[in-house]
């Protein structure tokens, strides 16, 4: 009797720690930082988290956005790492490029993405290379051919879209005449105006701007290693090049996908596990997918599995020429 009484103290007791995790969350205020500032696509796509993560959380927690730029968003991932408390109470938006500038060696990183829990991404960006229709330069054998390379526009080094600008050159052997320091939509009017040959791109953009504009601003080649479902005929680096570089190969694991979600080093495993499970839950959610199709953004989510172990791979294995070149991109 007593062994069985014993027993039935220690069962009791090893379910304590699960039920006071599954309460934790009640009550509770959890935010949802954003190192943006409000209006763009990254704060609109924090806002769709916040919507619907606090649903699938036991307890029901309130979530608010807190917009904290700067930097390109490395101050709220700095702020992350070093001083926020790894609580499980705040989530961090991680832009896509902040693994590319910890491996670049950037002075302005205070962080280490291999060593914060991920929650995951939900969303995957398909880059392309946009030209003006009238310029002449239909396709990426036009560029080759071409007497005078393109004047390709682009925002300047550490964004996204120039490491994309200088991969395109790199991995199909071609060459642009850059234009630096316009910003988004700042390219895009200059394509319209004829000051510049193209862009670096996202299909989800060109997608949301007038019914002609495809016509008139095409898409040569797109990232890959897939096609596009919006985009099936314009061809991918790969099937340019099926061995395009590790540099290209780094930049697009990197960037396609987009904005990672993650927590602070050190946030208790219980409460990592609860916002895990929470967040497959809301991928499942059919009130978010059919936001998603209203805004024409196509879920494709990227599991937390594969990201910590693709962002563990490239701080160690990284080969130092690869390096070198992104030191170059991401200064």
């Amino acid at each position: 009797m007593i062994g069985r009484f014993c027993l039935s103290l220690l069962l009791a007791a090893s379910l304590v720690p699960a039920a006071h995790s599954a309460d934790f969350y009640e009550g509770k205020t959890i935010s949802l930082v954003v190192g943006f500032a409000p209006g763009g696509m990254a704060d609109a796509d924090g806002r769709m988290i916040a919507q619907f993560l606090g649903r699938h959380i036991p307890g029901n927690p309130r979530m608010i956005v807190q917009n904290q730029p700067g930097a390109g968003g490395l101050n709220a991932i700095n702020y992350a790492y070093t001083a926020a408390r790894p609580d499980g109470l705040s989530i961090f938006q991680l832009a896509s490029g902040h693994a590319l500038q910890q491996l670049s060696g950037s002075e302005a990183i205070k962080f280490d993405v291999s060593r914060m829990p991920i929650l995951g991404a939900w969303l995957r960006s398909t880059y392309v290379l946009s030209v003006r229709a009238e310029s002449g330069f239909r396709s990426i054998a036009d560029i080759k051919s071409a007497k005078q390379p393109p004047r390709i526009g682009t925002q300047g080094l550490g964004t996204g879209t120039y490491a994309y600008t200088v991969g395109w050159q790199r991995a199909l052997g071609i060459a642009f005449q850059l234009v630096t320091g316009y910003e988004g939509n700042e390219q895009t009017l200059a394509l319209e105006r004829g000051e510049i040959d193209g862009r670096t791109d996202t299909a989800a953009s060109m997608l949301q701007r007038p019914g002609d504009w495809l016509k008139r601003f095409p898409a040569v080649v797109q990232n890959g290693p897939d096609r596009s479902p919006d985009l099936p005929d314009v061809p991918t680096v790969y099937d340019l090049n099926p061995k395009p570089g590790v540099l290209f190969e780094t930049v697009n694991n990197a960037l396609s996908v987009d904005r990672p979600y993650v927590l602070s080093p050190g946030t208790p495993e219980d409460r990592v596990a609860i916002l895990r499970q929470a967040w497959a839950d809301m991928l499942k959610d059919p009130q978010l997918i059919a936001e998603a199709e209203k805004r024409r953004w196509r879920v494709v989510p990227t599991s937390y599995e594969k990201m910590e172990a693709f962002y563990r791979q490239a701080v160690r294995e990284t080969p130092p020429d690869v390096l070198k070149q992104l030191k170059e991109l991401f200064p």
